[in-house]
């Protein structure tokens, strides 16, 4: 990148890499009682979707947005169920059983779906398929945490998608790709970084195990 480059970039680039490496996964610090404009949720999607693959200008990506009460338990049940039965003798962090344990009380929770179904076909059609949704649930992810929400990716509560499809009338030909609970954050926006394996360790040169790089 040249300082030629610099000049013309239409953003700034420190703050882009400092949301992109310090979303979290927030699970405690959630405010339960404050209430989540619904105004801001459409925003964050509509810049969500920005970043969603069309599929051919398919445009196939949908936000089930739950903001009701008794929908937001009947879920949390579930939710609560299935983790505690992935848990079993597993140690588990006191965090994410906290979630586990009162992710009904967030003010909405967000799942990103998708028309089609890929569970019988092939890799090839299963990651074409969520590689239209999985990128805007990311991006959906930093919207809401530039707006002072926090979230959490979840899959747990998949194990029980058609009950979840049949409570909030979701179609059959729909999938469900994730689940965030969603509610402002407590406290000051100081998220950091995390310890991630070094970089070097992950990329493959020209063949995998190749740590070779090229010559620039």
């Amino acid at each position: 990148m040249t300082e030629q480059d610099d000049k013309h970039r239409p953003y700034d680039r420190d703050s882009v890499d400092h949301v992109l490496t310090t979303t979290r996964s927030v699970r405690r610090r959630l405010d339960f009682d404050r209430p989540v404009e619904p105004e801001v949720i459409e925003e964050c999607i509509g810049i969500a979707i920005q970043a969603a693959p069309g599929g051919g200008e398919a445009r196939r990506w949908h936000f089930m947005v739950v903001t009701d009460e008794a929908k937001r338990d009947f879920i949390g049940g579930l939710y609560r169920e299935g983790f505690y039965e992935f848990a079993g003798a597993r140690p588990m962090r006191p965090v994410i059983a906290y979630l586990a344990d009162n992710i009904h009380r967030c003010p909405a929770l967000i799942i990103p779906c998708i028309e089609g179904r890929a569970e019988n076909d092939g890799q090839g059609a299963q990651a074409s398929l969520y590689g239209q949704i999985l990128p805007a649930a990311w991006s959906l992810q930093m919207a809401l945490r530039t707006r002072g929400l926090g979230t959490a990716w979840t899959g747990i509560h998949l194990r029980y998608a058609n009950e979840v499809a049949e409570l909030l009338a979701i179609p059959d030909d729909i999938s469900q790709a994730t689940l965030f609970p969603v509610a402002y954050f407590t406290g000051d926006d100081n998220f950091k970084p995390v310890e991630r394996p070094p970089v070097s360790e992950v990329i493959h040169w020209d063949a995998w195990g190749s740590r070779d790089k090229p010559i620039a």
